[in-house]
């Protein structure tokens, strides 16, 4: 099951065990189940440390359990084979069954161990799936961690029967003893917040211990990232207020155009945006999502962001890159059939459409993209475009044009999602050179139609927005608020690219720290309110 190269790194990761672990499958005759066992074995002649039985009673089978010797009580379930983007989630409940200390904040695991009552997660993933890992592994963590919570982490290509039963019809999927919890990716710090009540305030409070910063970045993707690195270059005491850091680049696959890179995945360079960050003395604050931002009342004074908990931070100069989100196509039928047929990511969830007929919205860069991978996996795609011609780079519509399970319909305004209840049957189309309406008979529909700027909460703030609702910026990225500058997806500048965000937000940086060494600071007495 492991090549070489596998082998040899996974058996270095195993040399940091501190404890011995075990491994106990759950197996039946299946293919399946012979290429677990063959999984276990190999893991387990890696390490004295490790060691696989093969007589577990789990009604799912195949699957395994990864526990600590000397604590049987914490565990986590695997159902299905974990490879693909989850074999690091695999390594890493080796290594945190094995006692090797997780990269998370000690609060973070006090706030698991302190959880009461009985958790019973089940969460279904797929291989292809870029948002399950981190699912994975934040479930992983709470159930090595807290006896009280256990985890079977399905791989949904091998339970199709179960998956189809339960509905699920994006990953990862998340239940919760027996309901469902939640759809989509979330940290370790977000199940927390929804299972502990009173997360929300402790973090309000803790916010509202801050003192004023001299540069207060709001948003965490490329564009905030290179701001407060930049910044705290300068010297300059930085904070970053995101919901996450990394921002849209965690929900992107290949990323081929990140100059002197040729190819990474967002995930992975989401990760290595947060460690930079972390190389720096900048205090990130995560789930934090601005809803208000109240402009200083003199030159030089302090800037007031507020937050959905009811916390506020203050800064001398404020850098916004809130980036933006998928656009939705805003008909009826697309809120009532979301994650039962409408979907977003055709990486995450197209696995799951395997021989359906599916329709992908937009004939974009991204929706193009997204008809070429799924014409891969699903049986037909219908790729509906508004426009009259597709706006794809013409290198993506020759392969796109390739595919015989592929039907291009262009002039075409997508007007309704139909389904039975429970689950998308099709849609309804106007051709918009005649005015006919159309309806093509489908399971599932992937919405590619572009991006909504993350800006409502600056409507009353007096920042000037365009009709697009963008962040206005100059040449140097300030707005029309002397002191507060923008960076990214979120701002009217072209291109809407991680590289050029990047060097948008090092601009803002700049920007900020020219704003400052020009402007005199606050006088002592709004300094002292401020704090």
């Amino acid at each position: 099951m492991l090549d070489a190269t596998m082998t040899q790194q996974l058996k270095q990761y195993l040399e940091l065990l501190r404890e011995p672990i075990e491994l106990v499958a759950s197996l039946d005759d299946s293919k399946r189940s012979a290429e677990t066992r063959e999984l276990l074995g190999e893991i387990a002649a890696l390490s004295d440390k490790v060691s696989a039985s093969f007589d577990g009673a789990d009604a799912r089978k195949p699957s395994f359990v990864i526990r600590r010797a000397s604590d049987a009580a914490k565990w986590v379930r695997f159902a299905g084979l974990p490879m693909g983007h989850e074999f690091t989630s695999l390594v890493l409940a080796l290594l945190w069954a094995g006692g090797h200390p997780p990269k998370v904040e000690q609060a973070v695991l006090d706030q698991i161990a302190a959880l009461e009552g009985a958790y019973q997660f089940e969460m279904y993933f797929s291989l292809s799936c870029h948002n399950c890992p981190d699912v994975v592994q934040a479930l992983t963590l709470m159930a090595l961690n807290n006896p009280r919570i256990e985890a079977t982490l399905i791989e949904g290509g091998t339970f199709q029967a179960e998956v189809d039963a339960r509905n699920v019809m994006a990953v990862p999927a998340t239940f919760l003893n027996g309901e469902m919890f939640a759809s989509g990716k979330m940290s370790v710090e977000e199940v927390l917040a929804k299972l502990d009540g009173n997360a929300s305030a402790r973090a309000a409070a803790k916010l509202a211990e801050k003192e004023p910063f001299e540069v207060l970045v709001v948003g965490g993707g490329p564009a905030g990232a290179a701001a407060a690195i930049y910044t705290a270059r300068k010297g300059f005491s930085t904070g970053i207020a995101a919901e996450r850091l990394g921002g849209q680049v965690l929900d992107t696959m290949g990323i081929e155009n990140f100059i002197s890179v040729p190819y990474t995945e967002g995930p992975k360079l989401a990760a290595q945006l947060e460690a930079h960050v972390g190389e720096y003395d900048i205090d990130v604050m995560k789930l934090a999502t601005a809803t208000r931002l109240i402009p200083a009342t003199e030159a030089g004074g302090y800037h007031t962001v507020e937050f959905d908990n009811g916390a506020t931070l203050k800064g001398r100069s404020v850098v916004i890159s809130t980036g933006a989100r998928w656009r939705n196509l805003g008909v009826p039928g697309e809120f009532e059939y979301r994650n039962r047929g409408v979907a977003y990511c055709p990486h995450c969830d197209g696995p799951l459409f395997k021989g359906k007929r599916v329709a992908v919205i937009g004939g974009g860069n991204s929706g193009v993209e997204a008809a070429i991978d799924l014409a891969g996996i699903v049986g037909h795609v219908t790729l509906i475009e508004f426009d009259h011609q597709l706006r794809a780079d013409e290198v993506l519509q020759r392969k796109l044009r390739s595919m015989p399970n592929v039907t291009i319909i262009v002039s075409a305004q997508t007007t309704e999602v139909t389904g039975d209840g429970e689950r998308v049957s099709g849609l309804v189309y106007k051709d918009r050179t005649n005015d006919s309406v159309h309806t093509v008979e489908l399971e599932g529909v992937f919405v590619q139609i572009g991006l909504v700027p993350n800006t409502e909460w600056l409507k009353d703030s007096g920042i000037a927005l365009s009709k697009h609702g963008e962040v206005e910026i100059d040449h140097k990225a300030a707005t029309s608020l002397p002191g507060v500058f923008a960076a990214g997806d979120c701002t009217t500048v072209p291109y809407k690219q991680i590289i050029v965000a990047m060097g948008e937000g090092s601009k803002a940086a700049l920007s900020a720290f020219d704003y400052l060494i020009r402007t005199p600071a606050p006088v002592v007495a709004e300094a002292a309110q401020a704090a």
